[in-house]
């Protein structure tokens, strides 16, 4: 018998620390608590017209063009301190066709050495099977 009632007593303790962690209340956000907001209203003018048939489209821009427009501002002016830093770097005696003449045979090249031709053409791995010579 008095198994029965201190099993009867856990039981109830147990029912009760799981509502609402004891508390008596809820602790959560309350879904019929709701705010009213006033409705949107759209603006009367937009100064929009329908196109006419026919005619060019207002917004005949590449897609390209648009996406650059939108992540890097278009073509703003540059600021005094942007333009003098470019200026300095030599933006303006950039050669328009250097990627052409890269690969002539008639450009001169430095000779790095061939510690960079072997780094450069060493074969992709994780080094494991990577062995040391000593220079000659």
């Amino acid at each position: 018998m008095r198994k029965f009632s201190i099993l009867t007593a856990g039981v109830a303790l147990l029912a009760l620390g799981a509502c609402a962690h004891g508390k008596g209340g809820r602790s959560g956000p309350d879904e019929f608590s709701v705010a009213r907001q006033a409705p949107l209203v759209i603006p009367p003018d937009f100064s929009l017209t329908p196109p006419k048939p026919g005619a060019a489209r207002a917004n005949d821009v590449s897609a390209n063009a648009q996406a650059l427009d939108a992540l890097f501002g278009g073509t703003a002016a540059r600021s005094a301190s942007e333009s003098a830093t470019l200026s300095q770097a030599g933006v303006d005696s950039d050669d328009p066709g250097i990627r052409s003449s890269v690969g002539d045979p008639g450009t001169t090249v430095v000779d790095k050495g061939a510690t960079t031709r072997d780094v450069v053409s060493a074969p992709e791995g994780d080094g494991q099977s990577a062995k040391a010579t000593a220079p000659k």
